[in-house]
């Protein structure tokens, strides 16, 4: 690109120039005729093309977003082009019509580098389609719901209801974890007891809080407990059990506090650190 505008010399610059003002002093009524013509034809077939890719794009029920900017971003390619047909009938030279245009490109390219990376990952974004307005993720080191997935920026609302605009750009570099894609999630607890009660009864305490539960699923498999790791003052429990996607977090806090209040029925202690201190006496 650089190399044609430095074939840009001062002669041919000045016979661009002749070359208009000739067309301009020759200008007539069949000219002004045909340039009218030619620019009213270039216009239709702008309508014409625009409107049928947006119906198809309504066929294949395109995301809004991506839909909206190939429908401008196909607009100012038809009007650069249409406005190149009409200075070739004029008499300007296309060759430096086109390096002019092409290093005016790249220095924009240049300036708006860090736009241009969030337009691009906003498009992979919206044709790969990893989450939906709606859904709880993480993306881009945030975790939210999607309120709006945009070209440029992904707006996420956290839990204490802060709108936070996340450039696509990061987003599409970085994994994103969709918590709502599927219907059911599997909530996963430990719980610690003292080494005093047999594994039986603490394995059916917790068992028994975990069936008498509503929200809790058979499907895709049976509630889980066992015991899974021996500490150094208690016995670590492990429980695993399916739900809805959305009663994921009723689920969890149920949980804790009904096991909690199970263990204080039984008389199970949960074992907590404790510091033993002993007093010397000097004498």
């Amino acid at each position: 690109m650089l190399s044609n505008l430095t074939n840009l010399n001062p002669e041919e610059a000045e016979e661009t120039i002749q070359t208009v003002k000739g067309f301009f002093s020759d200008l007539n009524l069949e000219k002004i005729i045909t340039i009218v013509v030619l620019f009213a034809a270039c216009m239709v077939a702008m309508k014409v093309i625009l409107r049928l890719v947006d119906k198809t794009f309504q066929k294949m029920e395109m995301e809004k977003g991506l839909r909206t900017f190939i429908h401008a971003a196909l607009r100012v390619i038809l009007w650069l082009i249409t406005i190149c047909i009409v200075l070739d009938y004029v008499g300007v030279p296309m060759t430096s019509l086109v390096a002019v245009l092409s290093v005016l490109g790249l220095a924009v390219s240049l300036a708006i580098q860090g736009t241009l990376s969030n337009l691009a990952g906003g498009i992979q974004v919206l044709v790969s389609q990893p989450f939906k307005a709606g859904d709880y993720v993480e993306a881009g080191g945030v975790g939210g719901t999607v309120v709006e997935v945009g070209l440029a920026y992904t707006k996420l609302a956290t839990v204490d209801n802060k709108v936070i605009s996340v450039p696509n750009g990061q987003i599409s570099t970085e994994k994103i974890i969709n918590y709502s894609t599927a219907d059911r999630r599997r909530v996963e607890l430990t719980f610690d007891a003292d080494y005093i009660h047999p594994l039986e009864q603490v394995v059916a305490c917790i068992r028994r809080v975990v069936e008498a539960h509503p929200k809790v699923l058979d499907q895709p498999a049976a509630p889980f407990v066992r015991a899974s790791a021996y500490k150094d003052s208690s016995i670590e429990y492990t429980v695993r059990v399916w739900c809805a996607t959305a009663d994921y977090w009723d689920v969890y806090y149920d949980l804790v506090e009904q096991v909690k209040h199970a263990f204080d029925q039984e008389g199970i202690q949960i074992p907590f650190g404790r510091l033993d201190v002993h007093i010397i006496d000097p004498n």
